[in-house]
């Protein structure tokens, strides 16, 4: 079973209904042009249901199993260890996966392979990372070096492991502090809900073992704010973007944006950027 190619209309699921899944749910029940809201999927099914009745649209409550059969696109914003639940389903049947969590494909290689061998596809969209096109296009040369600095409000950082591993106590911190400094992959794991942004810079650019970031805990922000440094043989740029947080104040409102940019791209008849 294939996806529906462009100028059809593209059935779409999203797994689960966090921050993140509801503001996409109810985007994409106002509508966008080719782009059908069909499924749903979350922990608390009647719940689920209770909040899907509320759609026009009127989304079934599907497990991963049934939103890989009936959809053509499923919109993966779940915890991270939920991903190669949602995902390796539809891969297998040649469907396209929106990865948020994207920092799990380091821990899940297997699913690109899935992708590959049956025709599916993983897309990761742009999110909270500023300049993601630039990057694609200087990794097509060499890319010597990418560095990111990340500056989070302290409440933004609790609860990861990282800080556990290490015994760093955020609460009552009074200034600035930088609580890491390593590479992607080793952030994916010490911030597993915080840092999916470097990841999908590192899988731009030169891979997860080649970016290098710091992590800053600051008592002064209220946003999450990213700075990106790039030198390639094509050119030498930097970006800043400062991110208003959801309810959830791990994750930034542009992500879920990002995400309905990237299907309204899927069946526009004009795309702007790579």
């Amino acid at each position: 079973m294939q996806a529906h190619t462009s100028g059809q209309t593209k059935r779409v699921g999203v797994a689960v209904l966090g921050t993140v899944g509801k503001s996409i749910a109810k985007a994409l029940d106002e509508g966008i042009p080719g782009i059908e809201l069909v499924a749903v999927a979350a922990r608390d099914g009647k719940a689920a249901a209770e909040w899907a009745a509320s759609l026009r649209s009127r989304p079934v409550v599907a497990s991963f199993n049934q939103m890989a059969e009936i959809c053509d696109v499923v919109i993966e914003c779940a915890p991270a260890h939920l991903l190669p639940e949602i995902a390796a389903p539809a891969l297998k049947l040649g469907k396209q996966v929106v990865v948020l969590s994207c920092g799990a494909l380091l821990d899940n290689d297997e699913l690109i392979d899935i992708a590959r061998e049956h025709g599916g596809q993983i897309v990761i969209p742009t999110g909270a990372l500023l300049g993601l096109d630039a990057v694609n296009a200087a990794a097509e040369g060499r890319i010597m070096s990418v560095n990111m600095v990340t500056r989070k409000p302290v409440k933004g950082l609790l609860g990861a492991p990282y800080l556990a591993e290490q015994g760093i106590v955020l609460d009552g911190i009074i200034e600035k502090t930088r609580i890491f400094s390593g590479t992607a992959r080793e952030a994916a794991k010490g911030f597993p809900a915080n840092l999916n942004v470097v990841v999908a810079l590192s899988l731009a650019g030169i891979g997860p073992d080649q970016t290098k970031l710091e992590i800053w805990a600051d008592p002064d922000i209220t946003r999450n704010m990213h700075t990106i440094t790039v030198e390639s043989d094509a050119a030498l740029f930097s970006m800043s973007i400062e991110n208003i947080p959801t309810e959830n104040p791990r994750t930034g409102r542009i992500t879920a944006q990002s995400v309905l940019a990237l299907l309204r791209k899927m069946t526009s008849p004009m795309r702007v950027g790579t």
